[in-house]
């Protein structure tokens, strides 16, 4: 189901958008707080440039509102819908899952972005292999 050469792919796994052979996060656990920002500068495959232009990921807090809601929509249907849950336990509901799903909404948010603005290239991994072979 999840191939690299897909958007859906380098989006889920945070991976190089160019190559999707390595994580673009210096921790790819979105839980380790203190480093949820952290990125490589470059992919160490292709030497694809993350941050395209300085605060270029700014533009990733766009894309965080409309996964936020998603994850607020899908914490009402499962709170309100299937468990049953009264409007207050179900606002509670919706305020906790974004709270604890807040490292992943900031990342897939990140992910999103730099995908709009960075296509696969299937040749960027398999250049690199190729111009290593040739080194050594």
């Amino acid at each position: 189901m999840l191939k690299k050469g897909t958007k859906l792919y380098s989006i889920l796994t945070g991976s190089c958008p160019k190559c999707h052979e390595e994580s673009m996060y210096v921790n790819p656990n979105p839980y380790a707080l203190s480093q949820i920002f952290k990125m490589h500068e470059r992919c160490s495959h292709c030497g694809t440039k993350y941050k395209i232009e300085p605060s270029f990921f700014y533009g990733s807090m766009y894309v965080s509102y409309g996964v936020g809601i998603a994850f607020a929509v899908a914490a009402f249907v499962i709170a309100f819908l299937f468990i049953g849950a009264n409007l207050v336990n179900t606002f509670i509901a919706i305020v906790g899952t974004l709270i604890v799903f807040m490292p992943v909404i900031i990342r897939l948010s990140r992910n999103i972005w730099i995908n709009f603005f960075i296509k696969y290239d299937a040749s960027a991994s398999e250049h690199h292999h190729a111009v290593e072979g040739q080194v050594e």
